[in-house]
């Protein structure tokens, strides 16, 4: 009977200790955050221990920022922290002046929503910067935690650019400990990226929360970005995994770190190749924007950097809600120690590229959101050299043996010479865009002979439309030989032209695998004789 008037009493005792504990929690939270703060409920127990449940707690943004209500007053917008639920316990022991040990508090439902910059900017020079402990009013009732644990979280940083969304993170598990009263704590979390879709493990110090712009909050720390599916971008796919170290505010973060690709491939394509960068780039928080500078990566076995920026784009339609357009990139290319067979193997279905070569390339590209291939999207800009080069094909490489040797004037030795002994190289501007590569100026050479052309690549089809004019060492009758030539030597003085023994217009059109080549010497034609073998 004891027992029950015992529990009885401490029953009532709790019930009318609610709504004062319930009090100093909002009263410390508004202090801590300067901010209108609300619980929907609050209830306590005695089952081993004190044990507490909340529901419904919402804080709105700093009450200094202009059009924000203050506690107590009608708040206008959508709260900056919504808590859908969270439990505590305590043991039964408070000492007057101490504060009330917490050792875990369990969250679910958090959801944090931090508005632009822009809203804060209006904020009293003399408003409080950090909430702390010192805040709190001397012999207040207030709380000290050792850990928190969250489930179910989300992160929404809010930017005031036009045609900007805001970056979303959800968070599916989240510790923090050692939360220390000037409000720094050490934190480990499980994130879901949404684009490209992957898990982050990171681990890092935050705080303390800066409550004049909680976005200026420090944070630094590790993380490792595993089984990142690249296939939600349209137009390429393969499995990345990033490790790397970042610091900064929540809005301004300097990211260092490296990325590997093992299986990266063009999906119109179909040709994989490893891909492997190390970067450090600085990160917009409140969209994702991230600015490059710059990364340093291999293809293949092939290095280049690039500098510049990703920055999202939203997009819109009638009768459908802003959504995210995807990335507009635009990068600094700078292509060097670098084989023209790693680019070529991936914008090729064919296992064989078509040309092996050293390449130097500088450019400028630019890849808009959109939902056709990238390689259709993809706009280049620049210059290249290509050194050392030969043709995989027998039937291309034949045609350039024949020509060399013929440009110098050995057309007997077309038949014996090794065709893989003759390199060429080539250089030029180009361009590319809408999946054709524009060369308005290509100088190809080979020994005996100087190339110009002019004209356009499909990189999806391989289709060639090449003219120009080609500069040869002989003269026509020593590039034909024999008896024939001997024919030819009144001619000659009609093709020599600036120095060069022969001058003629050429032209390559086809495709890459039947290319078609042509050599006009007006009335007289003059056709190599077919290789061995060659079709």
């Amino acid at each position: 009977m004891v027992l029950l008037v015992l529990a009885a009493i401490a029953a009532v005792a709790l019930h009318r200790a609610e709504p004062f504990v319930r009090a100093r929690i909002v009263d410390e939270l508004q202090n801590r955050f300067h901010a209108r703060v609300e619980l929907d409920s609050f209830h306590m127990s005695l089952l081993d221990g004190l044990q507490a449940e909340g529901k419904g707690l919402r804080i709105w943004p700093p009450n200094q920022v202009q059009g924000i209500a203050g506690p107590g007053e009608p708040g206008t917008g959508d709260p900056m922290i919504s808590l859908a639920d969270f439990r505590f316990r305590a043991p039964l022991r408070y000492q007057q002046g101490q504060p009330f040990h917490i050792s875990i508090v369990q969250l679910k439902g958090l959801d944090v929503r931090l508005p632009p910059k822009s809203h804060f900017e209006n904020s009293p020079q003399d408003a409080p910067g950090k909430g702390s402990q010192d805040d709190i009013h001397p012999g207040s009732l207030h709380f000290a935690l050792d850990k928190v644990v969250c489930e179910d979280a989300r992160l929404l940083m809010e930017t005031s650019k036009p045609g900007k969304l805001p970056l979303e993170f959800q968070i599916a598990h989240l510790n923090l400990t050692g939360i220390g009263a000037q409000g720094q704590m050490h934190f480990e979390a499980e994130l879901t990226n949404p684009r490209p879709v992957g898990t982050i493990h990171t681990h890092g110090e935050f705080g303390p929360w800066e409550v004049s712009d909680p976005g200026q909050s420090p944070v630094e720390g590790d993380y490792e970005f595993d089984h990142a599916d690249l296939s939600g971008f349209k137009g390429i796919a393969g499995i990345l995994n990033s490790t790397g170290h970042y610091k900064g505010t929540l809005r301004d973060i300097v990211v260092d770190g490296e990325t590997n690709t093992p299986d990266f491939e063009l999906t119109h394509f179909g040709n994989k190749l490893p891909l492997h960068t190390h970067f450090h780039a600085r990160v917009d928080g409140t969209n994702g924007d991230t600015w490059l500078e710059p990364v340093d990566a291999t293809l293949g076995h092939s290095h280049f950097t690039a500098q510049g920026q990703v920055v999202r784009v939203m997009m819109s339609s009638p009768g459908v809600p802003p959504h995210s357009g995807g990335h507009d990139i635009a990068l600094n290319v700078n292509v060097d120690h670098s084989h023209m067979e790693d680019f070529l193997n991936l914008a090729s279905r064919s296992p064989t590229p078509l040309l092996t070569g050293a390449l130097t390339l500088k450019a400028l590209l630019h890849i808009p959101p959109g939902s056709a291939p990238v390689h259709q999207r993809m706009m280049l800009n620049g210059k290249f050299a290509l050194d050392h080069a030969q043709f995989t094909s027998d039937k291309i490489q034949g045609k350039i043996e024949s020509l060399s040797e013929r440009g110098l004037g050995r057309p007997k030795d077309v038949k014996t010479t090794d065709p893989d002994s003759v390199q060429s190289a080539m250089q030029g501007d180009f361009k590319m865009a809408a999946g054709v590569i524009t060369l308005p100026n290509l100088q190809y050479t080979v020994p005996g002979a100087e190339i110009d052309l002019a004209g356009t690549y499909g990189v999806d089809g391989g289709t060639l439309n090449f003219a120009g004019n080609a500069k040869l060492q002989a003269t026509v009758s020593q590039m034909v030989g024999g008896w024939k030539g001997m024919l030819l030597k009144s001619v000659d003085h009609y093709f020599k032209k600036d120095g060069a023994g022969t001058e003629v217009p050429i032209h390559v059109e086809g495709t890459r695998d039947d290319p078609k080549f042509g050599v006009d010497l007006g009335p007289i034609k003059v056709t190599a004789p077919a290789r061995s073998g060659e079709k």
